[in-house]
Formats: structure tokens, C-alpha cells, sequence
């Protein structure tokens, strides 16, 4: 689609998932919203991302490094945990690029966006963006929200009802095969991002296929230059299985066990659809480097354009108004936040076991 990376920002600015729903005098989002734009929340924090984004340059660098140093060797292959870590913050980035945190400038942050997930992940930050910006509009609605559609696994015990074969077997252990599942996502990010191809426009399809190329070419020199065939292969494996890991464990306490809206039910306003699909992980600095701030789940879905940096600020606020209105406000600890994940798959298939 047509300048991605600023789509995300565009249709969610300032929390706009409903531009009606939200902007209206009246609506339960306002009031939070005039109070976040009063403390300057909604500013963006430049200098904080370009130093940030240099650091993780350093540490991919540091890392690519030690990988020479070490050379034709087995020993090497712990250095795929670091690389696999920081790969994780430049896709950090790349997300908060298409959220138009970093920018307010719609090439900057679509350049920036490019060069960390196309050129750096090899991953296309149009396919990513597009399912991304469809997510944010409609969390959990198995209708609208891609995330929660039927693919390898499946959300609903309706879904699950109508799987055939070896998907009926996979949807009966999904819940145990989850994380397992996850050690093949960093490839089939790659792949993803190729058949996007063909729904893009012919000049932004010619630049994001140029860069997926040049990654996979500047990648493949990389890993054969310092090691063997068979040594490289492995490498590999391992490191975008520890990257499809580290992404997946960043992302599936967000929503996953959280409400689900009716498709054929009343249309739920911004803040309602937004809070009650969400889920925060508590924590302190430490989590919220690991889960590159989307352990604030709830304060990005609301106002999806918030640098970063101002997502744990803005969270008082959010609480405080959500219990002002009786809103359930979902916030729990990381490893509970993965056992609720579970225990929803593990419902879901339930019926099939």
C-alpha cells in the first residue's frame, strides 16, 4: 500500500481509531485525551529515538564484530542469542517508525522504517504495516483484526470447529505448541514479506524488493565470510529462531485471552474497544526494554503516535480515568500474562480433544 509506514499514524492519530468516536465532545475517550495532550505526552521525543537507534546500531555492530573475531567456529554460534536480541530492538523501532512516534515527517519515518525492517530484518515494512494498521483499528475482532484470523492457530472455538485434518490436530495442542511455533516465525516474517510484494504498487514494490534482496545478499555474505556452509545454515536457524522467539513473546501477552468484541453486537467506542482488548504487563525498566514498550499495551492502542519514552507516564492517567468510569483495566505480570494466553488456545481447542 502507498507510503506505509505513515499509514498506521494517519488513521490513528492521536488515538483516532473512530475519528467520530473519538473526536466528539461527549465521547468517554475526550476527556482523557485532552489531559494527555495537556501534559505533552503526544510530543514526540526525537532525540531520544536517535540515540536509541545509534546505541542498537553500536550493539549490532559490537556483535557483527565478535562474530569476525571469533571466526570458523562453533563458539560462534552464541553470539546468535545477542544478534537475535538487538534484531528484536531494530524491529522495535521499525514498529514505532510505522506509528509515526519517531516523526512527524512522512518520509522520514517511512526511510526509517525501510531501513530497519527492510534493509536490516529483511522483513517489508509495507506487508507489516498494512496488518498492523488493520489490528489497531479493530483489536481481537475476528471479522476486522488479522491477528486474531484464521492461519496455524485459531482464536475462537469457531474457528477451531471447522478445522479438517492435521490443522484439527494442531488446533487440539496449539496451546503447547505455541511457543514452540514461535522458533519459526523470524523466517516466516521473510516469507510474508516477499508474497507481500505483489499486492504493492510497481515503484514501492521495485524499492522493498531491492532492499529484501539486498539484506538476504548482504546476510548470506556475512555468515559465509566468517564461517562455513554447514556452520552458516545453523547460525541461521538458530538466530531467527531466537528472533521469531524473542518477537513472539514480546507480542502474545497483549491481547491474546482478552475480550473479543461480537461481530454481530452493539459497535463499541474507541476507548472501550481499545482497553478492554488490552492487556499491560507490569514491570520495570528491565521489561520495558525486553518488550520494547508494548508491555503498555493499553496506552499505545489508545494513543498509538505517544513516543515510547511516555507510554509508563501516561499510564496513571489511563488507570485513573478507566476507574473513574468502571472500566476494567487488565494489568498482570509477564509470566501470568503468558499463562492466561495459554489457557484461552488451550480453551479453544478444547472442544476438539
Amino acid at each position: 500500500m502507498p507510503q506505509a509506514a505513515t499509514t498506521v499514524a494517519e488513521r490513528t492519530r492521536d488515538g483516532a481509531g473512530s475519528a467520530g468516536s473519538v473526536g466528539s465532545a461527549g465521547s468517554d475517550f475526550a476527556p482523557l485525551l485532552r489531559a494527555v495532550k495537556g501534559q505533552g505526552l503526544l510530543e514526540r521525543r526525537t532525540g531520544w529515538y536517535a540515540a536509541g537507534i545509534a546505541a542498537n546500531l553500536l550493539a549490532l555492530g559490537a556483535v557483527l564484530t565478535g562474530m569476525f573475531l571469533l571466526g570458523d567456529t562453533w563458539w560462534t554460534l552464541f553470539l546468535a542469542l545477542p544478534l537475535a536480541v538487538f534484531w528484536s530492538r531494530t524491529a522495535f523501532v521499525g514498529h514505532d517508525a510505522g506509528h509515526a512516534q519517531i516523526s512527524g515527517d512522512r518520509r522520514a519515518s517511512r526511510a526509517i522504517g525501510l531501513v530497519h525492517a527492510n534493509l536490516l530484518l529483511g522483513m517489508n515494512e509495507a506487508w507489516w504495516n498494512d496488518k498492523h494498521v488493520r489490528h489497531h483499528a479493530n483489536p481481537n475482532h475476528v471479522d476486522k483484526d488479522p491477528d486474531v484470523g484464521v492461519g496455524a492457530l485459531v482464536w475462537t472455538q469457531k474457528q477451531a470447529a471447522q478445522r479438517e485434518g492435521f490443522a484439527r490436530w494442531l488446533t487440539r495442542n496449539q496451546a503447547r505448541l505455541f511457543f514452540p511455533m514461535l522458533l519459526l516465525e523470524g523466517i516466516a516474517l521473510k516469507i510474508s514479506g516477499f508474497q507481500y510484494l505483489r499486492q504493492q504498487p510497481a515503484r514501492e514494490r521495485a524499492l522493498s524488493a531491492l532492499l529484501l534482496v539486498a539484506h538476504l545478499g548482504l546476510y548470506a555474505a556475512l555468515l559465509l565470510t566468517v564461517m562455513s556452509p554447514g556452520k552458516a545454515v545453523v547460525f541461521a536457524l538458530v538466530h531467527h529462531a531466537l528472533f521469531g522467539l524473542h518477537l513472539g513473546m514480546a507480542f502474545a501477552p497483549n491481547h491474546k485471552g482478552m475480550e473479543m468484541p461480537d461481530p454481530d453486537g452493539d459497535r463499541w467506542g474507541h476507548l472501550q474497544r481499545q482497553v478492554l482488548t488490552s492487556r499491560n504487563v507490569r514491570g520495570a525498566v528491565l521489561t520495558d526494554w525486553f518488550l520494547g514498550g508494548l508491555n503498555y499495551q493499553i496506552e499505545h492502542h489508545l494513543f498509538p503516535s505517544m513516543p515510547r519514552p511516555h507510554l509508563r507516564l501516561a499510564q496513571p492517567l489511563v488507570r485513573a480515568h478507566c476507574e473513574a468510569l468502571g472500566m476494567p483495566y487488565a494489568e498482570t505480570g509477564l509470566i501470568e500474562s503468558y499463562r492466561q494466553a495459554l489457557d484461552h488456545m488451550h480453551e479453544v481447542g478444547a472442544p476438539l480433544r
